[in-house]
């Protein structure tokens, strides 16, 4: 079975610009959408909704209005001959901290142990986010619709996208020793969305800034004996992180292979990559404080060192000056990332070529 998760508001309904559709004269279904989900359904995936509604049900936003909203998208999806399987709503605001809105997989229960589902056949297309990390979650693709772009909220596009086999580079990772257990799942085309988490609050603020400003779609999970030390989880992270990102860019054809210099208020950091294949790392950083936030900031070397010998890739890091230890650290992964998405971008000119004189790295 295959099965598109589709959101509501910004993907079939146009969004407002106070981003609350909440009466029928802010409706308007997006132009194409019918024709888009119908294409879909004739390709065999079923078309289930999943949306968050803000506060439905309180007084500035009464259950009928969604009700009535609701009942005429329905009514105009009909007309183009498509079927909704299923609406999942949340009717939560983020600050209850509820088990189903999105990313969150309580509203998708039922479907998470049905073993009839094609998962990495099915895909979650939405316009935020919480959309992309939904389909992370899930392990199905990806459908990024842009909230900026008019063009490219065509559901032509959409359409094609899900339709054509993925260029995108994907690789899942597990590992598992007696010390930890970490599961990493990345796209090394995607928008930088995902979930991160490490049981170390900082060192998953820190990933996220890398792996966003790599524009890497992530997500990592790892449990690890912290009750001992941080090391093991830091260490065997940046183990999984670099094997993935190796296995995903495969034979490195076409990569730019090359890539920063990143400035955080009063620090400034320099991260230069080469993904040449042959393993070394240069960490010049001297940081004042011995933790930042929950993290170690003797981990910070080790992590890179780590990453650079899985990944097979020269690593240099310079900070050139800092006064505050929290920036320091943050410049660094922040330009790290950078770098990162510098090298693994694809060279549009040699898209089949090894970028060496030797013809492999």
């Amino acid at each position: 079975m295959k099965i598109a998760f589709v959101d509501r508001d910004g993907t079939l309904i146009e969004e407002p610009a106070d981003e609350q559709i909440d009466t029928l004269e802010k409706y308007r279904l997006l132009s194409g959408a019918g024709a888009g989900l119908k294409q879909l359904m004739d390709a065999g995936y079923e078309i289930v909704l999943v949306t968050n509604q803000d506060g439905l049900g309180k007084d500035g936003y009464p259950q009928r209005a969604y009700d009535d909203i609701q009942k005429r998208m329905m009514a105009d999806l009909e007309k183009s001959g498509v079927h909704i399987r299923e609406t999942l709503m949340c009717p939560h605001f983020p600050k209850d901290a509820c088990e189903c809105r999105k990313p969150k997989l309580g509203l998708l229960t039922g479907y998470l142990n049905n073993a009839k589902i094609d998962w990495p056949s099915c895909c979650v297309v939405g316009d935020r986010a919480t959309d992309t990390q939904l389909a992370l979650a899930l392990g199905a693709r990806p459908i990024q619709v842009s909230r900026n772009l008019l063009e490219e909220k065509s559901w032509d596009n959409v359409v094609a996208r899900v339709l054509s086999p993925s260029t995108d580079r994907v690789v899942d990772v597990s590992r598992k020793t007696k010390e930890t257990d970490i599961t990493v799942r990345l796209n090394l085309d995607g928008h930088g969305a995902g979930v991160i988490q490490t049981g170390i609050d900082f060192f998953n603020h820190m990933l996220t800034a890398m792996l966003h400003h790599a524009s890497i779609d992530h997500w990592v999970f790892s449990k690890g004996d912290l009750h001992v030390d941080e090391h093991h989880t830091i260490e065997d992270v940046a183990i999984v992180l670099g094997d993935a990102i190796a296995k995903a860019l495969g034979e490195r054809k076409g990569v730019m292979r090359f890539g920063f210099l990143l400035p955080m208020d009063e620090s400034l950091a320099q991260v230069a990559i080469d993904l040449g294949g042959r393993p070394y790392c240069v960490f010049n950083a001297k940081f004042d404080r011995e933790y930042v936030g929950d993290m170690p900031t003797e981990m910070v070397e080790h992590f890179f060192y780590t990453l650079a010998m899985q990944l097979k890739a020269n690593i240099h890091i310079d900070l050139k000056y800092s006064k505050n230890t929290h920036h320091a650290v943050e410049a660094i992964f922040k330009a790290f990332g950078r770098a990162l998405r510098m090298a693994c971008e694809v060279d549009v000119r040699n898209p089949q070529k090894v970028a060496s004189t030797k013809g492999v790295l």
